[in-house]
This record gives C-alpha cells, sequence and structure tokens, in this order.
C-alpha cells in the first residue's frame, strides 16, 4: 500500500531517545557556560561601580582641599569625626552619603550585583551600612595613587576563605579592622569557583581590579605598600585601616 501522500512519519522511540539525549546533552552544556557569563557580567557591573565611586573620591577631593570625606571634618562635608566614636564602624554609609551628589542619581553603585544586601531606593533612604557592598581605605592618602581605598566588603582575616562575608557582619554594625597580616576573600561574591577566593578592589587612582586572595596579600600588603597607606595610633598597631560596612 502506497503512503498517503504529505503524511509526515512519526519518530521512532530510538529517534526520539537520540533527539532527547542531544538535547539533554546541549543544556549540560549551556548552563555552565550561562553560569559563567552571568558571573562575568556581576563582576565587571561590580568593577564599573568601584571605578565610578572613584571618580566621585577624585572629584570630592578636588572640590575639597585635596581630602577624601574620611579625612575632612562634619563641618566641611566629611565623616573623619565619626572616626573617633566607639560605634564608629556603623557610620561606613556616611562616607558614601558625603559624596551622594557626586554618585549619579541613584545609590544602585554602592550594591554589587553578588551581595545579598539591597541598595536604598534614593540617597535620602541611604542611612544604613546594610545598603552598602564596599569596605572604606580610611589609610588611603590623596597624594598615593595605588593606596588601597576601598573593595569588596567580603573580605578576611587568614589564608582559609570564610563562607560568609569576613570582616562585614551581617548585621550592620560594621567592622573597623587594622590589616597586619594576610587576609582572603571569602566564598560569597566573585569567589565561586575559585576556592582561595577572589575580589574587587579600587585605588587611590580611581581605577579598580579584580584580584585573587593571594595576589591581594602578596602585591597590596606587601611592606612598601603598607608605608603608603599606613595607619598608627596610640591604640593601633601599624597597618592597613579599613572600614567594613
Amino acid at each position: 500500500m502506497k503512503a498517503v501522500a504529505g503524511r509526515a512519519e512519526a519518530f521512532t522511540r530510538v529517534e526520539l531517545a537520540v533527539v532527547v539525549a542531544v538535547v539533554a546533552a546541549l543544556l549540560v552544556m549551556l548552563i555552565p557556560a550561562t553560569d559563567r557569563a552571568r558571573q562575568k557580567s556581576a563582576r565587571i557591573a561590580c568593577i564599573n561601580n568601584l571605578k565610578q565611586i572613584g571618580i566621585a573620591y577624585r572629584i570630592w577631593s578636588n572640590d575639597n582641599g585635596d581630602r577624601y570625606p574620611f579625612s575632612a571634618s562634619v563641618t566641611n562635608g566629611g565623616w573623619r569625626d565619626f572616626l573617633y566614636l566607639t560605634d564608629e564602624s556603623a557610620y561606613a554609609w556616611t562616607n558614601y552619603a558625603a559624596m551622594s551628589s557626586y554618585l549619579g542619581p541613584s545609590p544602585l553603585v554602592l550594591v554589587c550585583p553578588t551581595d545579598e544586601r539591597k541598595p536604598a531606593q534614593t540617597f535620602v533612604n541611604l542611612v544604613a551600612n546594610t545598603n552598602i557592598s564596599y569596605f572604606v581605605g580610611v589609610s588611603a592618602n590623596d597624594t598615593f595613587p595605588q593606596a588601597l581605598l576601598g573593595g569588596d566588603r567580603n573580605l578576611g582575616p587568614g589564608t582559609t576563605p570564610d563562607p560568609e562575608y569576613g570582616y562585614s557582619p551581617s548585621n550592620g554594625k560594621g567592622n573597623d579592622v587594622i590589616i597586619t597580616g594576610p587576609v582572603c576573600w571569602s566564598l560569597k561574591m566573585h569567589s565561586k569557583g575559585n576556592s582561595s577566593g577572589a575580589g574587587n578592589i579600587m585605588l587611590g587612582d580611581g581605577s579598580a581590579q579584580q584580584t585573587t586572595s593571594g595576589n591581594f596579600s602578596a602585591n597590596w600588603l606587601k611592606p612598601s605598600m603598607q608605608k603608603i597607606t599606613v595607619q598608627n595610633g596610640p591604640t593601633n598597631p601599624v597597618g592597613i585601616r579599613l572600614i567594613f560596612p
């Protein structure tokens, strides 16, 4: 009997199994690639955030006697006075509030896309550390372009990555830390797929870059860099002072 003209023949079970297997294999290859693309996009967005913040620092400094917000008094538009309080780290957010007119129309720039924290709706609503993803390097000096000015908040002590956010507590009370030894990025934010941790930093010249934990400790915390970003006080050891939100 002749086949009816125009009638499509159905897949056999074997052919259908082959099609399903091919589609499954493509999905297995596609999902990791999509995940990597998403991670790369988030890293780029975070780097761009830090670059924008770095530009704001430079412009603010030019308009305020070559000082950063943390080195200018409250009466001069900064927040240096807060650094002498017992709960100084809780006011890390004021560093960015002081530069709000230089940071663009939205505080979205203050939160990394991979952070669990959410940005404030407006700069008027920016009143807590829980809307901030980046630490403040209050040891930085406008004179030194390679000084450590900021970076991802998920930095912690030692060489074993913390599973959470390192020095930065979830309650938003912040943390005032003098870095005197090795540190590493926690497994949050940009460390997925990197067991030793990775993160982003911002320098005094306004530039931003990604670095691994090993590279950060070897190149940015070495003695020659600490001479640039030194913090020494009557109760603090010599080291790099970072305020974590």
